[in-house]
Protein backbone atom coordinates (compact mmCIF):
# COMPACT_ATOMS: atom_id res chain seq x y z
CA UNK A 1 0.00 0.00 0.00
CA UNK A 2 1.36 3.37 -0.73
CA UNK A 3 0.94 6.00 1.78
CA UNK A 4 0.11 9.09 -0.57
CA UNK A 5 -2.86 6.79 -2.18
CA UNK A 6 -4.36 5.81 1.74
CA UNK A 7 -3.82 9.55 2.59
CA UNK A 8 -6.82 10.26 0.62
CA UNK A 9 -8.89 8.19 1.98
CA UNK A 10 -8.13 9.67 5.79
CA UNK A 11 -11.28 11.12 6.20
CA UNK A 12 -13.52 7.91 5.89
CA UNK A 13 -10.83 6.20 7.71
CA UNK A 14 -11.07 8.59 10.55
CA UNK A 15 -15.14 8.27 10.47
CA UNK A 16 -14.86 4.38 10.27
CA UNK A 17 -12.10 4.40 13.63
CA UNK A 18 -14.78 6.62 15.51
CA UNK A 19 -17.72 4.62 14.63
CA UNK A 20 -15.86 1.28 15.63
CA UNK A 21 -15.34 2.80 19.06
CA UNK A 22 -18.46 3.57 19.65
CA UNK A 23 -19.79 0.51 18.95
CA UNK A 24 -17.28 -0.74 21.03
CA UNK A 25 -18.45 1.30 24.34
CA UNK A 26 -22.44 0.90 23.52
CA UNK A 27 -21.54 -3.07 22.75
CA UNK A 28 -23.29 -3.09 19.37
CA UNK A 29 -21.97 -5.34 17.96
CA UNK A 30 -23.49 -5.42 14.81
CA UNK A 31 -22.98 -1.89 14.08
CA UNK A 32 -18.96 -3.23 15.16
CA UNK A 33 -19.21 -5.87 12.33
CA UNK A 34 -20.12 -3.13 9.64
CA UNK A 35 -17.96 -1.00 10.22
CA UNK A 36 -15.21 -3.32 10.31
CA UNK A 37 -16.47 -4.72 6.74
CA UNK A 38 -16.41 -1.14 5.73
CA UNK A 39 -12.83 -0.65 6.56
CA UNK A 40 -12.06 -3.39 4.76
CA UNK A 41 -13.61 -2.44 1.62
CA UNK A 42 -11.66 0.98 1.91
CA UNK A 43 -8.24 -0.69 2.06
CA UNK A 44 -9.23 -2.84 -0.83
CA UNK A 45 -10.49 0.59 -2.75
CA UNK A 46 -7.36 2.33 -1.89
CA UNK A 47 -4.87 -0.76 -2.55
CA UNK A 48 -2.47 0.81 -5.42
CA UNK A 49 -0.36 -2.25 -6.71
CA UNK A 50 3.03 -1.36 -8.55
CA UNK A 51 2.94 -2.42 -12.14
CA UNK A 52 5.12 -2.82 -14.77
CA UNK A 53 4.42 -0.69 -18.26
CA UNK A 54 6.15 -2.10 -21.94
CA UNK A 55 9.43 -0.33 -22.34
CA UNK A 56 8.63 0.20 -26.62
CA UNK A 57 7.99 3.55 -27.25
CA UNK A 58 4.89 3.20 -29.59
CA UNK A 59 2.78 0.61 -27.18
CA UNK A 60 0.49 3.02 -25.30
CA UNK A 61 -1.30 1.37 -21.88
CA UNK A 62 -4.22 1.78 -20.47
CA UNK A 63 -4.60 4.94 -17.83
CA UNK A 64 -7.07 2.77 -15.61
CA UNK A 65 -8.13 -0.34 -14.53
CA UNK A 66 -11.28 -1.27 -15.17
CA UNK A 67 -13.64 -2.62 -18.12
CA UNK A 68 -13.18 -0.99 -21.60
CA UNK A 69 -16.90 0.63 -22.04
CA UNK A 70 -16.67 1.49 -25.39
CA UNK A 71 -14.43 2.18 -28.33
CA UNK A 72 -14.98 5.60 -30.85
CA UNK A 73 -14.10 7.61 -33.27
CA UNK A 74 -14.88 11.32 -31.62
CA UNK A 75 -14.27 15.26 -32.14
CA UNK A 76 -11.52 16.42 -29.53
CA UNK A 77 -11.62 20.25 -29.59
CA UNK A 78 -9.81 20.77 -26.40
CA UNK A 79 -6.37 20.21 -26.59
CA UNK A 80 -5.55 17.78 -30.11
CA UNK A 81 -8.60 20.22 -32.06
CA UNK A 82 -9.17 16.62 -34.52
CA UNK A 83 -10.81 13.24 -34.56
CA UNK A 84 -9.80 10.78 -32.38
CA UNK A 85 -10.05 6.72 -31.47
CA UNK A 86 -11.42 7.02 -27.58
CA UNK A 87 -10.83 4.09 -25.68
CA UNK A 88 -13.51 4.51 -22.44
CA UNK A 89 -12.76 2.82 -19.32
CA UNK A 90 -15.51 1.75 -16.57
CA UNK A 91 -14.15 1.73 -12.96
CA UNK A 92 -15.97 -0.15 -10.25
CA UNK A 93 -15.61 0.52 -7.02
CA UNK A 94 -14.19 -3.06 -6.86
CA UNK A 95 -11.16 -1.86 -9.38
CA UNK A 96 -7.98 0.18 -8.38
CA UNK A 97 -8.76 3.81 -8.56
CA UNK A 98 -5.25 5.57 -9.69
CA UNK A 99 -4.83 6.96 -12.87
CA UNK A 100 -1.29 6.07 -14.90
CA UNK A 101 -0.02 8.05 -17.84
CA UNK A 102 -0.62 5.85 -21.14
CA UNK A 103 3.25 7.27 -22.21
CA UNK A 104 5.73 8.78 -21.45
CA UNK A 105 5.83 12.52 -21.90
CA UNK A 106 5.39 15.88 -20.63
CA UNK A 107 1.96 17.30 -19.02
CA UNK A 108 1.16 20.20 -21.28
CA UNK A 109 -2.21 20.60 -20.11
CA UNK A 110 -4.68 20.38 -17.56
CA UNK A 111 -8.07 21.43 -16.32
CA UNK A 112 -10.96 20.83 -14.42
CA UNK A 113 -14.24 21.41 -15.28
CA UNK A 114 -17.03 21.03 -12.56
CA UNK A 115 -20.44 19.06 -13.49
CA UNK A 116 -23.08 16.08 -12.89
CA UNK A 117 -22.32 13.25 -10.79
CA UNK A 118 -24.41 11.05 -13.17
CA UNK A 119 -23.83 7.16 -13.97
CA UNK A 120 -20.21 6.42 -15.10
CA UNK A 121 -21.90 3.20 -17.41
CA UNK A 122 -24.08 6.47 -19.26
CA UNK A 123 -22.86 8.32 -22.80
CA UNK A 124 -24.20 11.67 -21.46
CA UNK A 125 -21.57 11.43 -18.37
CA UNK A 126 -18.45 12.18 -20.37
CA UNK A 127 -19.78 15.67 -21.05
CA UNK A 128 -22.01 16.44 -18.19
CA UNK A 129 -20.19 15.57 -15.23
CA UNK A 130 -17.28 16.75 -13.61
CA UNK A 131 -13.77 15.87 -14.86
CA UNK A 132 -10.26 16.61 -15.67
CA UNK A 133 -8.73 16.48 -18.62
CA UNK A 134 -5.01 16.19 -19.39
CA UNK A 135 -2.52 16.03 -22.09
CA UNK A 136 0.30 14.25 -22.61
CA UNK A 137 3.20 15.10 -24.94
CA UNK A 138 5.10 11.81 -25.96
CA UNK A 139 7.78 11.57 -28.69
CA UNK A 140 5.48 9.79 -31.25
CA UNK A 141 1.91 11.66 -30.30
CA UNK A 142 0.24 13.57 -27.84
CA UNK A 143 -2.36 11.93 -26.00
CA UNK A 144 -4.98 13.75 -24.31
CA UNK A 145 -7.05 11.78 -21.19
CA UNK A 146 -10.25 12.76 -19.14
CA UNK A 147 -11.12 11.51 -15.65
CA UNK A 148 -14.76 11.41 -15.29
CA UNK A 149 -16.84 11.51 -11.70
CA UNK A 150 -19.24 8.64 -11.44
CA UNK A 151 -22.70 8.98 -8.75
CA UNK A 152 -20.48 7.82 -6.39
CA UNK A 153 -17.27 9.20 -7.33
CA UNK A 154 -17.16 12.91 -5.93
CA UNK A 155 -13.41 13.86 -5.95
CA UNK A 156 -10.65 13.54 -8.75
CA UNK A 157 -7.61 14.11 -6.91
CA UNK A 158 -4.49 15.13 -9.54
CA UNK A 159 -0.94 14.29 -8.02
CA UNK A 160 0.89 15.79 -11.22
CA UNK A 161 0.70 19.19 -12.86
CA UNK A 162 1.71 20.82 -16.32
CA UNK A 163 5.15 20.85 -16.86
CA UNK A 164 5.60 17.56 -15.06
CA UNK A 165 7.34 14.57 -16.85
CA UNK A 166 5.99 10.93 -16.30
CA UNK A 167 6.93 7.87 -17.18
CA UNK A 168 4.98 5.40 -19.26
CA UNK A 169 2.43 4.08 -16.04
CA UNK A 170 3.32 6.70 -13.76
CA UNK A 171 0.61 7.41 -11.27
CA UNK A 172 -0.59 11.07 -12.01
CA UNK A 173 -3.85 11.32 -10.06
CA UNK A 174 -6.91 9.08 -8.85
CA UNK A 175 -10.36 9.22 -8.75
CA UNK A 176 -12.28 8.43 -5.49
CA UNK A 177 -14.84 5.09 -6.21
CA UNK A 178 -16.61 4.07 -9.17
CA UNK A 179 -15.73 6.07 -12.29
CA UNK A 180 -14.49 6.63 -15.85
CA UNK A 181 -11.79 7.15 -17.84
CA UNK A 182 -11.04 7.83 -21.20
CA UNK A 183 -7.82 8.13 -23.51
CA UNK A 184 -7.88 9.72 -26.70
CA UNK A 185 -5.24 8.74 -29.53
CA UNK A 186 -4.70 9.18 -33.15
CA UNK A 187 -6.82 7.38 -35.46
CA UNK A 188 -3.95 5.67 -37.14
CA UNK A 189 -3.52 4.10 -33.72
CA UNK A 190 -4.47 0.54 -33.56
CA UNK A 191 -6.45 -0.68 -31.02
CA UNK A 192 -5.64 -3.78 -28.94
CA UNK A 193 -8.18 -4.17 -26.90
CA UNK A 194 -11.92 -4.83 -27.53
CA UNK A 195 -15.54 -3.61 -25.62
CA UNK A 196 -15.69 -5.87 -22.20
CA UNK A 197 -11.59 -6.58 -21.80
CA UNK A 198 -11.30 -6.19 -18.20
CA UNK A 199 -7.67 -3.94 -18.35
CA UNK A 200 -4.60 -2.70 -15.91
CA UNK A 201 -3.96 0.78 -15.50
CA UNK A 202 0.42 0.73 -16.73
CA UNK A 203 0.01 -2.55 -18.04
CA UNK A 204 -2.49 -3.70 -20.34
CA UNK A 205 -1.39 -2.27 -23.67
CA UNK A 206 -4.57 -0.73 -25.23
CA UNK A 207 -3.10 0.89 -28.75
CA UNK A 208 0.10 0.70 -30.87
CA UNK A 209 0.73 4.07 -32.26
CA UNK A 210 1.70 4.27 -35.90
Amino acid sequence: MRFQTLYEGRAIFAALLVLAVVATLLHWTWLLVIAGLLFIFCINFFRDPDRVSPSQPDLVVAAADGTVADIIEIEENEVLNTRCKRVGIFLSVFDVHVNRAPIEGKIIFVKHYPGLYLDARLPECSVKNEAMAWAFQGTLATLFVRQITGAIARRIVPWSKVGDTVAKGERFGMIRFGSRTEVYLPLSSEITVKVGDKVLGGATVIAKLN
